[in-house]
């Protein structure tokens, strides 16, 4: 079972990555979101569903391998990037916007990004990236408006 948690925790792997695992994560999210077959909306928001059930279950079962918020899940990028995303068209410049924001409230922060971070274990872990990758997702909706 420890080997199925820490699998789906660092998204097969890639939270081991020497350098920015969850700016890794993100940036394969994207390329599986590129190359996926078009799927329904109502999809999409049940997958996101079930993977946030699942990274919240899997985030608490490996603070107790690796410590409080542990860098190497990044079961909680993935998630947080596929919010931001499923909203859009699946063009490159949305695909780079929604990475760009992301990352960016993600790596600050910024209120109301923190507030996520307080809760206890899974759920804190998983809540900031939601919360990022729904503010993230307002911005991109707001400069589709703006520029179009």
């Amino acid at each position: 079972m420890k080997i199925i948690i820490k699998a789906i925790a660092t998204v097969f792997g890639i939270g081991y990555f020497p350098v920015a695992p969850g700016t890794v994560a993100s940036a394969f999210c994207l390329a599986l979101f590129w190359f996926c077959p078009e799927m329904t909306t109502v999809f999409w928001i049940c997958l996101i569903v079930f993977l946030f059930l699942i990274g919240v279950w899997t985030s608490t079962k490996a603070e107790q391998f690796w410590g409080h918020d542990p860098s190497r899940v990044v079961a909680d990028e993935f998630v947080g990037q596929l919010i931001v995303i499923v909203p859009f068209e699946k063009t490159a410049g949305f695909i780079i916007g929604a990475f760009v924001l992301f990352r960016l409230f993600d790596i600050t922060k910024v209120a109301p990004v923190s507030y996520g971070e307080k809760l206890p274990g899974g759920w804190g872990i998983m809540m900031d990236d939601v919360i990022a990758g729904i503010l993230a997702a307002v911005v991109l909706a707001g400069a589709r408006l703006f520029l179009t």
